[in-house]
């Protein structure tokens, strides 16, 4: 088939998936306003956070049902087609197969209900402080999940390949599986953390799903570039409810289980590395907190105002759309620098 029917078909796909998505969004909106499933904030040892976040409390929360439901929902209907419509065009909507989109589909679904158990635990002020779960037990989920995946990479699929951009190929055995649960349990917590402003982690994970799609394009792996087109669709869907100010919050829901596929993505498509350029945002994110962690620790105060960093911008008087749509515009251009680098080693 010629390119341009893989791109006609991604492109259809995610339509699909925008228009699916932004049909049961007023079902899901109204659910969880009728059932008050809404957003907790934590007033203890957050003061500034707090005082900022303070209105949005009670904001519908888990809305990250809407992204992982609609792809989920699209990936089987897509597979019964095409099994009942063989020898027509039913059977090229079908992007679900073993060697590309099974993984992340199941970790998509498995993290998103660890993610919602999560998200449920802190509207009914279960756990922490009646918060959900602490941090040291989000990391634990995400370490298993990514065991499981680290295991399918390497026993299943027999995969302990890297790629390092411009330098060559290794094979580093036994390692895998340790990087492997490493990038997994480090894109799902930065997501996590970036998930702090209306609309900055949807549109920050937008971009970043968009350029692993062309990355997986490039590769020639179809069902897994179709597969970020269906995704990028419900996430499309997603930020038109979720720009400020937010009619429901993305939740663990949402960010953990993305945070994990698209770690298993940019594993699949063997460049992790590239992750510090096309999820920029998310990993200064990361940084920031453990800078201020340590600084606490060792200096005994702080270097950021409020951390995340998103929080640092907003207690200098920053308005949070302005914090959003610059932290987007970066990510943008460090994306297209990560793209750029995959295009170069391509040409050389």
């Amino acid at each position: 088939m010629p390119d341009i029917f893989y791109i006609s078909r991604i492109l259809g796909l995610g339509a699909i998936s925008f228009v699916v998505a932004l049909a049961w969004t007023p079902i899901l909106i109204h659910f969880l306003e009728k059932y008050k499933l809404g957003k907790q904030i934590r007033t203890e040892n957050t003061p500034i956070f707090a005082g900022l976040h303070k209105k949005k409390q009670g904001t519908p929360t888990m809305g990250g049902v809407l992204i992982w439901g609609t792809v989920l929902f699209l990936a089987i209907l897509a597979w019964i087609l095409a099994k009942f419509g063989e020898g027509t065009i039913l059977e090229y909507l079908n992007f679900l197969t073993r060697g590309e989109t099974l993984l992340p589909l199941g970790a998509l679904v498995a993290s998103a209900l660890v993610g919602l158990g999560d998200d449920l635990m802190g509207v009914f002020k279960i756990g922490s402080n009646g918060g959900g779960l602490r941090v040291r037990h989000r990391l634990i989920l995400y370490t298993i999940i990514a065991a499981f995946g680290a295991w399918w990479f390497f026993w299943k699929l027999e995969w302990d390949l890297i790629h390092i951009p411009f330098i060559g190929d290794f094979n580093i055995g036994w390692w895998y599986i340790l990087l492997f649960i490493f990038i997994l349990v480090a894109t799902a917590h930065s997501t996590n953390i970036t998930d702090g402003l209306d609309g900055l982690s949807g549109g920050i994970l937008l971009i970043a799903f968009a350029a692993y799609g062309a990355i997986a394009f490039g590769q020639g792996k179809m069902n897994l570039a179709a597969f970020c087109g269906v995704i990028l669709g419900a996430l499309v869907a997603f930020l038109w409810f979720n720009i400020y100010p937010a009619r429901f919050f993305m939740g663990d829901t949402g960010a953990m289980s993305l945070g994990i596929t698209l770690g298993i993505i940019a594993m699949l498509t063997n460049s992790f590395v590239l992750l510090i350029f096309i999820f920029f945002i998310p990993v200064l994110e990361s940084a920031s907190v453990i800078i201020q962690v340590l600084s606490k620790k060792f200096r005994g105060k702080k270097v950021f105002l409020s951390a995340p960093i998103h929080h640092h911008f907003e207690a200098k008087g920053w308005p949070e759309t302005r914090v959003t749509m610059r932290f987007w515009m970066i990510n943008s251009v460090t994306a297209v620098i990560g793209l750029i680098i995959v295009f170069i080693e391509q040409i050389i």
